[in-house]
C-alpha cells in the first residue's frame, strides 16, 4: 500500500471516530464538537492550495459590493445578527445567527446588513484552488 493511500485511510478512520470521541468528551464535561456543515467543494475542481479565515463585522446598513473570488469557494457562518446574501443565479436569502451560506468559486455575490440598529458578524472561510490569483475581484452589475 503506498504512503498516500495509507495516510488517507488513517485520516478517514480518525474522521469516522471523531463524532464518538466528541460525544464521550461532552458527556464527561469536556469540549463539545458539533458539526454544522459537511459539503463538497464547489466550482474549483475540488482542489485546495490555501484556506483563508476572516471575521466579518458589518455595522447597521453596511454592505459589501458585488464581487467574486477567483478559484475560491466562500463559506459564511453568521454568529451574530442577520446578513442578507445575494448570489447571482441563486437569488437572495437572509442568514440568521447560526446559519451558513456557501458561495461557489467564480460566482458574483454580495452581502449586506439590512438592520438599522444591530451589527452582524460572521466567520468567513475561503478555500482557494489557486492562491496566485487575487482573493477578491469587484464585479460590475
Amino acid at each position: 500500500m503506498d504512503i498516500k493511500r495509507r495516510r488517507f485511510l488513517s485520516l478517514a478512520g480518525a474522521a469516522a471516530v471523531l463524532p464518538t470521541v466528541s460525544q464521550i468528551a461532552a458527556a464527561q464535561g469536556g469540549p463539545k464538537l458539533t458539526q454544522i456543515l459537511r459539503n463538497d467543494l464547489q466550482g474549483q475542481g475540488e482542489k485546495v492550495q490555501e484556506t483563508v479565515v476572516n471575521i466579518l463585522e458589518m455595522g447597521p446598513g453596511a454592505a459589501a459590493p458585488w464581487h467574486m473570488h477567483p478559484g475560491a469557494q466562500e463559506l459564511l457562518f453568521v454568529y451574530e445578527g442577520d446578513i442578507v446574501l445575494e448570489i447571482q443565479g441563486q437569488g437572495t436569502k437572509t442568514l440568521k445567527a447560526g446559519s451558513i451560506g456557501i458561495i461557489p468559486a467564480e460566482i458574483p455575490h454580495l452581502a449586506r446588513n439590512e438592520s438599522s440598529s444591530a451589527a452582524a458578524k460572521a466567520l468567513v472561510t475561503h478555500s482557494r484552488a489557486e492562491k496566485d490569483k487575487p482573493l477578491t475581484v469587484l464585479v460590475q452589475r
